[in-house]
């Protein structure tokens, strides 16, 4: 199975942060899995930027570069996955965890996350 990558680990992997688990860290370096981005991921981050609530030691303009040299895959986001989104019950609220809640289970994907909320739906989660 392949994996989506949370905000948070792709930041965390990204930047070297011990806040990431080994375990996760393992499932991104295993060479047989493919790990996706969300631009949803993308979209958050530099909104947090520009609001000033997240402050990366990747500069933001770098971001594409770092993404392809570990190899991840940006996932788009399809009008499948907003109609999934529409039908998901609102354990979480977040719209952005929300659309990568629905991107992995259109796309078969386990999300790795540490946020607790997210296993509350039908998705393969690791951590």
């Amino acid at each position: 199975m392949d994996n989506l990558l949370d905000t948070h680990s792709l930041l965390w992997y990204m930047e070297g942060d011990s806040s990431l688990s080994a375990k996760a860290k393992s499932l991104i370096e295993k060479d047989n899995s493919v790990n996706y981005v969300s631009i949803v991921s993308i979209w958050e981050i530099s909104i947090k930027i520009s609001l000033g609530k997240l402050q990366a030691k990747t500069p933001f303009s770098s971001f594409a570069y770092y993404i392809s040299y570990n190899g991840f895959q940006i996932l788009p986001v399809s009008f499948q996955d907003a109609l999934v989104v529409s039908s998901l019950p609102f354990h979480h609220k977040d719209p952005f965890d929300r659309m990568l809640i629905a991107q992995a289970i259109n796309n078969n994907l386990r999300i790795i996350t540490k946020d607790n909320m997210f296993a509350n739906y039908s998705v393969s989660l690791i951590w």
